[in-house]
């Protein structure tokens, strides 16, 4: 009994183990060949997307947990701060209230979400992302050059974003309290190489 129960259990590994070989090999075959294609305007397959759609939101939900205390994303002067800067750095691709489609937005794969329809993320899944990036997406990590602050404004004006038609984004955009290039000029990774800070 115990010898046909260990020749059994040598046989399913030696077919599991045949199978995960020829699936590596397969795979392998697939992307040395360059069969998969990669380009923009051609859509993944379903199983693929799946794949990628997965293993993406899982990874933002596991990682959000250490984003820490959420702010107060009500406040006007940080909702004011994140128009300006979703207007500067976002609504190219993200679009806005009022806006067509740009040119860029057109061409990114996977589309950017228009943002202005609301958002299934949560406050922090929404810091993560946009202080991170997402690989092979075009979604940037602005966490390179905008601290913390910077990003939660972004989140607070996100957060508010599905409730503005055109003319109250215009407005609540023209109310952002500095000029981006200002704003930006101490940030970390936007200074010049041997720039000293002096700008006398």
């Amino acid at each position: 009994m115990t010898w046909k129960f260990g020749r059994q259990h040598w046989v399913i590994v030696s077919v599991v183990s045949a199978g995960i070989a020829a699936v590596a090999m397969l795979g392998a075959i697939v992307i040395y060949a360059g069969a998969y294609n990669i380009a923009a305007d051609s859509p993944h397959t379903s199983a693929v997307f799946w794949l990628l759609q997965t293993t993406r939101n899982r990874s933002i939900e596991v990682r959000s947990g250490d984003v820490g205390q959420l702010p107060d994303l009500t406040d006007p002067k940080r909702v004011a701060a994140g128009a300006g800067l979703y207007s500067e750095m976002c609504s190219q691709c993200h679009l806005a209230p009022g806006m067509e489609r740009t040119e860029i937005s057109q061409g990114l794969y996977p589309r950017a979400p228009e943002l202005s329809g609301g958002s299934d993320l949560s406050p922090q899944q929404k810091f993560w992302v946009i202080k991170h990036g997402i690989k092979m997406t075009g979604m940037p990590a602005w966490g390179v050059t905008h601290n913390d602050t910077l990003i939660w404004d972004m989140v607070a004006f996100i957060q508010k974003l599905p409730t503005l038609d055109a003319a109250q984004y215009q407005a609540i955009v023209k109310s952002a309290p500095e000029d981006h290039d200002q704003m930006m000029r101490d940030m970390p990774g936007m200074k010049s190489p041997g720039d000293n800070g002096d700008h006398h």
